[in-house]
């Protein structure tokens, strides 16, 4: 697995656009200046209408799980509006549930985007088979573990031995044995995300 993503450039660029340290990582380039990329500068913020305010939340939260397609995002709405319950709270779940995702917060990888390139090259397995589908639904109980020769990559002891962002109470890390578990279906207040996100903007996005 090569250690420069396919997806760097287009992260940035979203972290700009966005104008925030959208993953919270101290390269992210915000951290130098927070607007907008393009040779205007600052002079290129403007007010948004509500619609584009929608637009941009629904821009940042498929951008922060790695850039997900908008089919398949959609999709990801359609089954949390159909299922019973708060449609917002519903669509973080099943974000949440992605094996990417808890590859990712579990700090095996450094990002997102290195998650789900993990996954793809069979280096990861959910209860004991490898599975190399980065969106994998995973249920409360499920135990994703990283198998024993690919513990020894460089980039996984270096992510592991930083652990550059907290665990949330939802996964049970056991870093000894680069396994984690997923107990319980997360709520939207203990998702740590490391800039303020509005699910229900983006309910309201696709709703109109």
């Amino acid at each position: 697995m090569a250690n420069k993503s396919v997806r760097k450039r287009p992260k940035n660029r979203l972290s700009r656009q966005m104008g925030e340290n959208i993953w919270g990582r101290d390269n992210c380039p915000t951290n130098r200046k927070s607007y907008g990329p393009g040779q205007h500068g600052p002079r290129g913020i403007r007010r948004l209408s509500g619609y584009g305010a929608q637009l941009r939340e629904k821009q940042k939260l498929k951008g922060y799980y790695g850039n997900i397609g908008e089919r398949q995002f959609r999709n990801i709405f359609k089954e949390a509006f159909a299922q019973k319950g708060d449609t917002s709270e519903n669509l973080l779940i099943l974000l949440e549930s992605r094996l990417d995702a808890i590859v990712y917060r579990s700090n095996f990888v450094a990002t997102v985007f290195a998650a789900r390139q993990f996954i793809n090259h069979k280096h990861v397995r959910v209860n004991g088979s490898i599975v190399n589908i980065p969106s994998y639904r995973c249920k409360p109980g499920d135990v994703v573990d990283i198998k024993e020769d690919s513990r020894k990559l460089g980039f996984v002891i270096e992510s592991t031995d930083k652990l550059e962002r907290d665990v949330p109470e939802y996964l049970n890390l056991d870093l000894k044995n680069f396994r984690t578990t997923y107990t319980r279906f997360p709520s939207s207040d203990e998702i740590p995300y490391a800039t303020l996100m509005s699910p229900k903007d983006v309910v309201e996005f696709y709703s109109r």
